[in-house]
């Protein structure tokens, strides 16, 4: 079972909203679409569910080419980030709604719903209605009716962002098992990139309509293909800024400067942007953090067992991430050491090249 996109393009009147994609999803693991709002997450999920046409392109499911199905024959689910469930019908009958109109037996109906309800900790509720449940509780009847109808394809579209925080760190530490061996392929939209690690996978990044990068989350996270890619998976923000490379050293706006190693010292001379996260910027010199910058202190956290730096170098603005409790002053000035072979080295058209 695989879901395949095959250059598959959306056109709403002039506009193209999706570029042209092709992805292959698979079922064990969750398939995450990872972009901000607008960057076409919910575009591509409804082309994949048959709820808009296709410009351009086909889309294949289990083998077969789905592109001209309409949304009843394609075996899916979708669940949104509004608890969409019938107001006049019972928890019970709303889990059961999708098989009904499958035509599936009643005592079939029964145990799939009793199943799913079972999992989604919903067997009490059964009898009630939609509004006297919880935000939580509603989501996981629509859940639970994705479940029980066991669809060949899963799409999740946000489905956590309209709980409060606790009920969506619950939800969301429990999604995976729910699906975990259904043989769906689940594919699920977030526009939080720590979402996307925590659920693991595949992760595939969206930008105006377009998919920058797409493979195992965990690593887009160490290889980022774009400086967009590297900057979303950082918090705080990765430090990017523009160098010079002249020879075996690369030169900062600041006048910093330290030697190259590896594929970054074979590039051609010339303009480059650099990008590193702030935890390979600290306070204290070591083995691998020599290069030595300088710079005024502007915002200072403590966050656990770490603390933050904001501080200004040159005409850029940079963020330092340690272990430890470091005694930072707003507005003095203070040194700060880099790892320089942790630092990701983009050409000016963005694209990485060592």
């Amino acid at each position: 079972m695989a879901l395949e996109l095959k250059s598959v393009t959306k056109r709403v009147g002039a506009n193209l909203h999706i570029k042209e994609t092709s992805l292959t999803l698979h079922p064990g693991h969750f398939n995450v679409l990872l972009g901000a709002t607008g960057s076409g997450k919910t575009s591509l999920i409804k082309l994949m569910a048959g709820l808009d046409p296709l410009a351009s392109g086909e889309i294949w499911m289990d083998g077969q080419n789905v592109s001209k199905l309409n949304t009843q024959k394609r075996n899916i689910s979708l669940v949104h980030q509004f608890f969409i469930n019938y107001p006049h019908m019972t928890v019970y009958e709303n889990i059961a709604s999708p098989l009904k109109v499958a035509g599936m037996a009643k005592s079939e109906i029964q145990g799939r719903v009793e199943e799913a309800a079972d999992i989604l900790q919903l067997r009490p509720m059964l009898q009630r209605m939609p509004h006297e449940l919880s935000g939580g509780q509603q989501q996981r009847t629509a859940l639970a009716r994705a479940i029980a109808k066991e669809s060949k394809a899963v799409f999740l579209d946000e489905p956590l962002a309209n709980l409060d925080y606790k009920l969506r760190e619950e939800l969301r530490d429990q999604l995976p098992e729910l699906f975990a061996g259904r043989g769906a392929v689940v594919v699920y939209a977030t526009s939080e990139p720590e979402e996307a690690l925590l659920l693991g996978g595949q992760t595939a990044l969206m930008e105006d309509g377009h998919v920058t990068q797409f493979g195992v989350t965990a690593d887009i996270y160490r290889n980022p293909a774009n400086v967009a890619a590297a900057a979303v998976f950082s918090d705080p923000p990765i430090n990017t800024a523009a160098i010079v490379k002249q020879g075996s050293t690369a030169t900062l706006n600041a006048g910093v400067s330290w030697e190259l190693t590896g594929d970054a010292a074979g590039l051609s001379d010339g303009d480059y942007t650099i990008a590193i996260r702030p935890h390979h910027i600290v306070p204290i010199a070591d083995d691998k953090s020599k290069v030595r910058m300088s710079g005024r202190v502007q915002v200072t956290e403590l966050s656990g067992s770490e603390s933050s730096a904001h501080f200004e170098m040159g005409n850029g603005s940079w963020v330092s991430l340690a272990s430890g409790v470091h005694p930072y002053q707003v507005g003095e000035m203070h040194e700060f050491f880099m790892d320089p072979t942790a630092a990701y080295v983009f050409a000016p058209d963005g694209s990485r090249v060592a």
